[in-house]
C-alpha cells in the first residue's frame, strides 16, 4: 500500500516537472518568435524608414537654416561693386527700354557687377537648376537614390523640350538619368518626374525660401510657357555659390551637379557672349572656350516671352565667378537673346581690361 502511494507520488511529480518544462519552454519559444515577427514585421520596417527620413529631414533643416543665414555666401560674399560694369549693362539695357532684365555677376572674391539683380522675372528652363540642387540635398540625406525607378505617368508628360514624353506610360527611368536630361536637352518631362519625387511644388517652394532664394517660385509644372514660375539673376548665381563654395552640398554630390550641367547643349546665350568678347564668332563654342582658358557649367531657358541664362565660369586664372541674366520682352524677339550675349561680352570685356 505504502509503494503503491508512493509510486502515485512519483507519477505526479513527472506530471508537474512536464508541465513546468513545456510551460518554460512556450515562454522562450514566444520571446524567440516575437522578436523574429517584430524584426521582419512591414510596421516596423516602415517606422525604421521613417524614423531615418526624420533625422535626415531634421539634418538638413540645420544645413538650410546655417546657409540662409549668411549674407553671401562662402567666398562669393559681395564686397566691392564694379560700377563701371554695372554702368555697361545698364547703357545696353536703356537703348531696349522695352525689355525687362535682370543681370548679375559675383567673382568669388568678392567683386560683383548688377543690373536689376532681385528682379523676379520669368525662370523659363533655368528654374532646373535650382530643382536639380534641391534633388542632389535629397540624395546626400538618403531620401532618394541615385539608381532609384521612377515610372513615367500620363500626367506629368509635358510639351517642348526633351524625348521622354515620347515614351510608353509605365516605362521607368533611373533618377540618374531623369535629373541629367532635365539639364542636357532640358526636357520638361524629365523636370515633372524628378518634382514629383521630390514631394511636389509646395515642397520646392518651401526649401527655395529656406535657401534664400526670395524671388524663386514654381507655381506650374513645365513647360510653364505663360512665365508663372519666377526667379531672378542673383538667385540663379546664388543657387551656383551654394553649390560650389559650402557645405551644402557633399564633395560627391557637388561634382555630380557640375558634371550635369557640363552636359547642357545650349551655348546660344551666356557661353556665347563670352566667346564674343573674347574676339570669336560662336561656334564649338565649349571646345573654344576651353582653349582660351574659360569653361562654363550652365543652364538656359527659353519660352519665346522670357529668356534666361544662368552659369559657374572657371577663368584661366583658375578663379570663379557667378552670372546669371534674365530678359523679359515680346515673344520670339531676338533682341531678347542679343541682349543676353552683349551682357556676357561685356565680362570678358571688363576682365581684359582689369589685366591691362
Amino acid at each position: 500500500m505504502i509503494k503503491k502511494t508512493n509510486l502515485e507520488i512519483n507519477n505526479s511529480s513527472k506530471l508537474i516537472r512536464n508541465f513546468i518544462n513545456l510551460f518554460l519552454m512556450g515562454i522562450g519559444l514566444g520571446v524567440i518568435f516575437g522578436s523574429i515577427f517584430r524584426t521582419i514585421t512591414p510596421t516596423s520596417k516602415v517606422f525604421n524608414i521613417n524614423q531615418r527620413k526624420a533625422i535626415a529631414e531634421s539634418n538638413s533643416r540645420k544645413k538650410i537654416g546655417i546657409i540662409s543665414n549668411l549674407n553671401g555666401l562662402g567666398n562669393y560674399k559681395q564686397r566691392k561693386e564694379l560700377i563701371i560694369l554695372s554702368n555697361k549693362w545698364k547703357k545696353l539695357s536703356d537703348e531696349k527700354i522695352d525689355l525687362q532684365v535682370s543681370a548679375y555677376l559675383n567673382f568669388e572674391d568678392g567683386r560683383y557687377a548688377q543690373l536689376n539683380a532681385e528682379n523676379s522675372l520669368p525662370a523659363a528652363s533655368s528654374i532646373k537648376v535650382p530643382i536639380l540642387l534641391i534633388a542632389l540635398e535629397m540624395l546626400d540625406n538618403k531620401l532618394l537614390s541615385w539608381d532609384e525607378l521612377i515610372e513615367l505617368k500620363r500626367d506629368l508628360i509635358a510639351s517642348g523640350s526633351g524625348w521622354m514624353r515620347y515614351q510608353r506610360i509605365g516605362q521607368k527611368f533611373p533618377i540618374h538619368e531623369i535629373a541629367t536630361e532635365m539639364i542636357r536637352v532640358s526636357d520638361n518631362t524629365a523636370t515633372n518626374l524628378l518634382i514629383d519625387r521630390i514631394g511636389g511644388i509646395e515642397i520646392l517652394n518651401k526649401r527655395f525660401i529656406e535657401l534664400g532664394l526670395n524671388q524663386t517660385h514654381i507655381k506650374n509644372m513645365l513647360p510653364d510657357l505663360n512665365g508663372t514660375n519666377r526667379t531672378s539673376a542673383k538667385d540663379l548665381c546664388q543657387v551656383f555659390q551654394i553649390a560650389d563654395s559650402t557645405n551644402f552640398l557633399s564633395l560627391k554630390s557637388r561634382d555630380l551637379f557640375r558634371e550635369i550641367l557640363s552636359t547642357s547643349k545650349t551655348n546660344s546665350l551666356l557661353p556665347d557672349g563670352l566667346l564674343i568678347g573674347l574676339g570669336q564668332s560662336p561656334g564649338n563654342t565649349d571646345y573654344n572656350l576651353l582653349i582660351n582658358g574659360y569653361r562654363v557649367y550652365n543652364k538656359t531657358g527659353d519660352i519665346g516671352i522670357s529668356y534666361a541664362d544662368a552659369g559657374l565660369i572657371e577663368m584661366p586664372d583658375t578663379s570663379r565667378a557667378t552670372s546669371a541674366f534674365i530678359v523679359k520682352g515680346p515673344f520670339n524677339d531676338p533682341r531678347s537673346a542679343t541682349l543676353i550675349r552683349d551682357l556676357s561680352a561685356e565680362i570678358i570685356n571688363h576682365i581684359k581690361t582689369a589685366r591691362e
